[in-house]
């Protein structure tokens, strides 16, 4: 089976190194290459972290990505000049597949003015913008902001934009499962949903209330084909994380999930 990684990070050598360690793994292209070819991971979507730069940072061959606002470019509410046209700069490449935003991070609402034209920009190209929603890796960011009920009103609001509701919203997962529902331009990826080096069965008995949760809405709402796995490198054991996501995914779905919606959402052409 062919996959789509649809939610990865790509950092410096020596700072991915660290944590790509603690799952097994090394924090370099040419390791993310062996490793891919091991399980069949045939391409991966980067959740950019290099600012607004044009520059060729992400090997085409193995790599889209989505341009980053993150707090190097936006924070507390003030963007840096030019903000739009320097987001379109990378809509305009073939390999930037869409924009990323960090809005509880940054402490901005997805409803602030200065959103508007990333939103009108990415429903012109047709490429979507991904969301982090849901729990954050630092106390000082902001959750209501990356609650699943602030992507709704951003959905609602703009319907000719396609969203991606990054991490399915988690732990809001009630939420989470509310929006992508209800929003036909809102999809979801899998990313992230745990950390660390994980023994799979030990794991779904000792968390099988979460995963019960997790299966419960996933399987509620039944919008597998708006529902994509990715895995947040470098905080995941690759390997391990794709097992993971196979057992909450009914095996029926895993070729959508795992490959067809991403390359479809993203416009992968692959």
């Amino acid at each position: 089976m062919k996959i789509i990684d649809a939610h990865l990070h790509l950092f410096t050598e020596d700072s991915a190194e660290e944590m790509a360690r603690q799952v097994g793994h090394h924090g370099t292209v040419r390791h993310l290459r062996e490793v891919y070819g091991e399980l069949d991971i045939v391409h991966g979507v980067v959740m950019g972290n290099y600012g607004l730069d044009v520059q060729g940072r992400y090997p085409a061959d193995l790599f889209h990505y989505c341009v980053g606002l993150d707090s190097g470019t936006a924070a507390g509410g003030t963007a840096v000049p030019d903000l739009p046209d320097r987001v379109e700069e990378h809509l305009r490449r073939d390999n930037c597949c869409g924009v990323k935003l960090y809005p509880g991070y940054n402490r901005i609402s997805l409803s602030d003015p200065m959103y508007e034209p990333i939103y009108r920009l990415a429903a012109r190209y047709g490429k979507p913008v991904a969301i982090h929603m849901g729990l954050t890796s630092f106390s000082r960011a902001h959750l209501k902001y990356c609650h699943p009920l602030a992507l709704d009103e951003a959905a609602a609001d703009h319907p000719d934009t396609r969203f991606v509701m990054c991490h399915f919203g988690n732990p809001f997962l009630e939420a989470a499962a509310a929006v992508v529902e209800k929003n036909p331009n809102v999809a979801a990826d899998l990313s992230g949903l745990l950390e660390g080096r994980v023994d799979l069965d030990d794991y779904f008995q000792e968390q099988a209330g979460y995963v019960f949760l997790l299966r419960s809405w996933l399987t509620a709402i039944q919008c597998w084909d708006k529902v994509m796995f990715g895995t947040d490198w470098p905080i995941v054991n690759l390997g391990e994380y794709i097992g993971f996501i196979a057992r909450l995914v009914p095996e029926r779905y895993h070729e959508a999930v795992f490959f067809d919606n991403a390359n479809r959402i993203y416009g992968l052409g692959l």
